[in-house]
C-alpha cells in the first residue's frame, strides 16, 4: 500500500483509477504483499517498512541501494528517482505509464502519482521477490492503486463530516451512516482536503490493534492483527480559512476470502487521537450511528414513509 511518488519528468496521459471500496479489492494470488509468509519469517520487514512500498528501486541511476536517509523524499520516505529500466532476465515488457491518483498533494497543485508496473517490478526484485510473475504485475499495481483510492475515499468522508467543526459534524453523525449518504450538502463550499505526507509503520501496532491482539489470544479464530499500518497526514482547511494538519491511521486487515479463493482485504481508517477533538470525532461518528439504530429512529422513519 501507499505507493506514491511525486517526481515524474513528463508523465503520460494516465487513466484515472476507478474508486472501489477498500474491502472489495481482491489482489491476485501472486501478489507478494498478501502471500502467506514462511514459518520462520516475521510479520513484517525488520526495517519497519511496508512489505511492498519499501521494496523501492535505487536512489541513483546506477541502481545502488540507498545509503542515507537524507536522499529520501521526506514526504513519503521514498527515493525521488525510481528506475524505469528493464530488469535483467526480464522476459515481458511492462508498461512505463504512471497513473495519476485522485489524491491531491499538499505541497503542489497536482495529485500524487502511482508507480508504473515496471517500477513496481524493479522494486520487488530489489527486496528479493524473485518469483514475482511478470504477467501479474499490472494487476497488482491496479489493486494497490484501488486500495489507496479507497483509503482516501474514507478520509474524505471523515473530512466532510468534521472539517466544519464538531457541531456541524454531530448534525450529520446523529443521523447515522445512512443519514450521511442522504445528506443535503453544498459540495462546492466544502474545502478540499490534501495529503501532505504519509508513512508506513507495519511494526507499530495502533492501540486498537493491540486491544484486538489481546482479544485474539482468547478468541484466536475471530480476531487477527493487521498486516500493515500507514499514517497519512492530511491538510484540513476550515470554512474560515484556518489550515491544520490531521493525522489519520489506516490498519490493513485480511478478510474472509471470496468463494473462488481469492483474498479480500478491508481498511480501518480513522483520525489518530492526537488531540481531544479527534477523540470527539470518533465518538460522534460511531456513537451517532449506534444511537440512530438503537433508539428506533430508523424504524420509526421507515414506518412513516
Amino acid at each position: 500500500m501507499g505507493w506514491f511518488w511525486a517526481d515524474s519528468p513528463n508523465p503520460p496521459n494516465p487513466r484515472q483509477p476507478h474508486l472501489v471500496h477498500a474491502s472489495s479489492a481482491t489482489p491476485p494470488p501472486g501478489c507478494p504483499m498478501h502471500a502467506v509468509p514462511p514459518p520462520n519469517s516475521s510479520r513484517s520487514p525488520l526495517d519497519g517498512s511496508c512489505p511492498v512500498k519499501a521494496a523501492n528501486a535505487s536512489l541513483t541511476p546506477s541502481d545502488q541501494p540507498p545509503r542515507s536517509l537524507s536522499k529520501l523524499n521526506p514526504l513519503n520516505y521514498m527515493p525521488s528517482y525510481i528506475s524505469q529500466s528493464r530488469a535483467e532476465n526480464q522476459k515481458r515488457a511492462l508498461p512505463l505509464e504512471r497513473t495519476v491518483s485522485s489524491i491531491p498533494r499538499g505541497d503542489a497543485e497536482s495529485n500524487w502519482e502511482y508507480p508504473s508496473p515496471q517500477q513496481m517490478y524493479n522494486a520487488m526484485l530489489r527486496k528479493g521477490y524473485d518469483d514475482t510473475p511478470e504477467d501479474a504485475v499490472e494487476s497488482m499495481v491496479a489493486v494497490h492503486n484501488f486500495l489507496n483510492e479507497g483509503a482516501w475515499e474514507e478520509i474524505v468522508g471523515w473530512e466532510e463530516r468534521f472539517s466544519r467543526g464538531l457541531s456541524y459534524g454531530w448534525q450529520i453523525c446523529r443521523r447515522g451512516e445512512e443519514g450521511f449518504e442522504k445528506r443535503d450538502m453544498d459540495e462546492a463550499q466544502l474545502p478540499r482536503p490534501k495529503l501532505m505526507r504519509f508513512q508506513g509503520r507495519p511494526n507499530d501496532l495502533t492501540p486498537k490493534a493491540k486491544i484486538l491482539e489481546l482479544i485474539g489470544k482468547v478468541y484466536p479464530s475471530n480476531f487477527e492483527l493487521p498486516f500493515d499500518r500507514h499514517d497519512w497526514y492530511v491538510q484540513r482547511r476550515t470554512p474560515d480559512g484556518e489550515v491544520r494538519e490531521v493525522r489519520y491511521v489506516i490498519d490493513y486487515y485480511s478478510a474472509p476470502p471470496e468463494p473462488t479463493g481469492e483474498p479480500v482485504f478491508y481498511l480501518d481508517v480513522r483520525p489518530a487521537i492526537d488531540r481531544p477533538t479527534a477523540a470527539a470525532e470518533r465518538m460522534m461518528r460511531w456513537g451517532g450511528d449506534f444511537w440512530f439504530r438503537a433508539s428506533g429512529i430508523k424504524a420509526r422513519e421507515n414506518v412513516s414513509t
